[in-house]
């Protein structure tokens, strides 16, 4: 008599839940798992494990993929992630967050916008609703208006690809268009991303110039990450980027800076610590006198523009002619 057939077992069917505690469990057991892998081990279909992957993406787990020298992807977690300790805040320091998040306008378009929002909303469902509005009325109160923030929604793509470069340390080449110049190709390392005066600039080493640049990411045409990693000197600061510079720019070399602030904006000087190492003396009749040795004559031009006609540039020679010559250029062109 003929053996009948066993019928096969099916395929167990467990929850997402479940699969997402198997997944979770593979990627923290090893260095990191291909989707052949976890199709196989999860005994799931390819789109699956990539909705499973997106959902803990969704959920805040650090999640990291490498393209492997075979071409597959390996997917993995940011090392030691697992260890981590539970985040806390008290009010205060959510009420700081908010009042930061106000000011951060000028991300907007950017994928650290999103970022932002996911964080917040991450806040907002653990958080009792009437808290909530409590703290997103005070931040709303209390955050400047930011006026004249750079659109970065057509730089989008690029700022993916930089916030990939900064945290793999992935060498990068780039098109860089300087206003009313050549565009030119640039080979960089990049070791940070700076917020100055609502833009965004990328710091780094620039290969073709064998030297520490910053380049305005508005300007940046085109960029694609290199397969070359690279490490960060150990005495590398922020700080080397911008040397001297009264601003960001660090634009020929230091020089002492002498001022006088009349009583009309003397207040607002007083309010302020310009530079470090600043010298402020009292005058007669309410006049303040201002010194420290900062570069970069753009900016400290632009700065002195803005207290005009209350201020009067003492030194350097050459600052105040230049000054004289703006005004001169202003009163021809549009006098």
């Amino acid at each position: 008599m003929p053996k009948k057939n066993k019928r096969t077992r099916p395929a167990k069917k467990y929850s997402q839940a479940a699969r997402l505690h198997d997944v979770i469990r593979i990627l923290e057991q090893r260095y990191g798992a291909t989707i052949a892998e976890l199709m196989t081990e999860c005994q799931v279909t390819r789109r699956t494990v990539y909705r499973d992957l997106l959902a803990l993406e969704e959920a805040g787990y650090p999640l990291v993929k490498e393209r492997q020298a075979q071409g597959e992807m390996l997917y993995s977690f940011v090392a030691g992630f697992s260890r981590l300790p539970p985040v806390t805040f008290t009010l205060e320091e959510l009420m700081t967050l908010y009042l930061c998040r106000g000011q951060l306008d000028f991300l907007r378009g950017t994928p650290f916008q999103d970022d932002l929002d996911a964080v917040f909303q991450r806040l907002r469902s653990v958080l009792p609703a009437r808290s909530v509005a409590h703290l997103e009325r005070i931040a709303e109160t209390g955050s400047a208006k930011i006026q004249g923030f750079r659109d970065y929604t057509r730089q989008r793509d690029i700022l993916d690809l930089l916030r990939q470069a900064l945290l793999k340390q992935q060498r990068c080449e780039m098109v860089y268009a300087p206003a009313r110049r050549t565009a030119n190709t640039y080979v960089v390392d990049p070791y940070t991303l700076l917020f100055y005066d609502n833009s965004l600039y990328l710091g780094g080493f620039a290969h073709n110039r064998q030297a520490l640049r910053l380049f305005l990411v508005d300007r940046i045409a085109s960029l694609k990450l290199c397969a070359e990693k690279f490490e960060v000197p150990a005495d590398y600061s922020p700080r080397h980027l911008t040397g001297g510079a009264f601003g960001l720019m660090d634009e020929g070399p230091s020089r002492e800076l002498d001022l006088l602030f009349a009583p009309e904006v003397a207040h607002l000087i007083r309010e302020r610590i310009w530079h470090p190492q600043q010298q402020l003396d009292e005058l007669v009749d309410g006049v303040v006198r201002l010194r420290f040795a900062s570069a970069g004559d753009t900016e400290i031009l632009g700065w002195i523009c803005s207290f005009l006609p209350h201020v009067q540039v003492l030194g350097p020679p050459e600052l105040a002619e230049k000054l004289r010559h703006l005004l001169a250029e202003s009163q021809k062109n549009f006098g």
